[in-house]
């Protein structure tokens, strides 16, 4: 059973310029996602992108490099035509994976195991899509809905305490940090969720997400913490 890990880097960055280079808690960014990705057994692990610098520093991190056309590294790009890319670039050479793992670099914060564990979660349930979500407090509010106010999604006569909460009274908010496909999925909706999805509930920490200057300062000092602490 074999298991591709995709990790999509490009160039260009509006919020941070040149993120997936910038310096996160000693490495550059792209390489801790990496590093991780490549602690699973048995993965081939690609980084996708059409930056030569990205693509000399995770050669040397020790991922696969595939050369990404111009017209899909766009502010626009979604992300799904990408890892189609990288899978037909595969396929060309014979290698056709049972599950496809994307990885986003701008959700570094990855607990040891995380990934293999997803992987694991996936064939064990037989889904064709696992989503990486955090859980949270249903404690949220839309601020007009059926044409009325705002509108508490809980009952607010019987608000539940947060210690009492069950697993089927919380919310899981999608980090963006990884899935798990089927190579069917991408090819036959151009998506990343499909078919039969599952939910893989990831650590509170690990759903640092960086889209500013902050956010990596945050990325920085939790992964730091994390190595100290050997989580």
């Amino acid at each position: 059973m074999s298991t591709l890990i995709v990790v999509p880097v490009r160039g260009g960055s509006k919020g941070v310029p040149r993120k997936n280079l910038r310096d996160v808690g000693g490495k550059p960014l792209v390489v801790w996602t990496i590093e991780q990705a490549l602690a699973v057994d048995g993965a081939r692990v690609v980084v996708s992108t059409e930056d030569p610098e990205l693509a000399r520093v995770a050669a040397g991190a020790g991922a696969e490099v595939i050369d990404r056309p111009v017209e899909l590294a766009q502010d626009t790009t979604p992300t799904e035509p990408v890892i189609l890319h990288a899978m037909d670039v595969l396929a060309a050479q014979g290698y056709e994976p049972e599950h496809v793992v994307l990885l986003q670099a701008t959700s570094p914060v990855r607990r040891p195991g995380t990934i293999a564990r997803a992987v694991a979660q996936a064939r064990d349930t037989g889904v064709d899509s696992l989503v990486g979500v955090v859980p949270q407090t249903p404690f949220l509010w839309w601020t007009a809905r059926d044409g009325h106010g705002p509108t508490a999604d809980f009952d607010v006569d019987h608000r539940p305490r947060r210690q009492e909460l069950t697993a089927d009274q919380m919310r899981y908010r999608e980090t963006g940090s990884l899935y798990v496909t089927r190579p069917w999925v991408y090819r036959q909706r151009n998506n990343r969720i499909g078919g039969r999805i599952g939910l893989f509930v990831m650590d509170e920490v690990e759903g640092v997400d960086i889209d500013g200057p902050l956010d990596l300062a945050l990325a920085g000092r939790t992964l730091a913490q994390m190595q100290q602490e050997g989580m």
